[in-house]
């Protein structure tokens, strides 16, 4: 009969110990969750605030301003604008314009649209 005692409180104390030993990991696995947590929630609001500094550094006025300042860029018009064909030959820019011929006494005259 002792030795039943005897096994039954060495089973009694060895799940105590594994209770015990079973809590304190659930308590230090909980305490890295909540620090994990409050890391994801300063790494959002650090990603907001790059996003909201990133949306206000590509303004096409702050864009265009570098463009012109920094990388000595100008706006695009017709007179600098070269188009090239798949062949490699350039179209002219400004195409020329067809010789006008003068008109003809008593032609009647095209009248502007109102």
């Amino acid at each position: 009969m002792a030795r039943i005692n005897l096994l039954l409180l060495l089973a009694v104390i060895a799940t105590a110990l594994y209770l015990v030993h079973t809590q304190y990991q659930s308590r230090q696995l909980y305490t890295e969750f909540d620090r994990a947590q409050q890391e994801a929630r300063k790494l959002e609001t650090e990603h907001d605030r790059l996003q909201v500094e990133k949306r206000a550094q590509a303004t096409p006025l702050r864009v265009e301003k570098l463009a012109k300042e920094q990388l000595q860029m100008r706006t695009a018009s017709p007179a600098i604008t070269q188009y090239v064909r798949p062949d490699g030959s350039v179209i002219p820019a400004i195409a020329p314009l067809p010789p006008t011929t003068p008109p003809k006494p008593g032609a009647p005259t095209a009248r502007p649209a109102r």
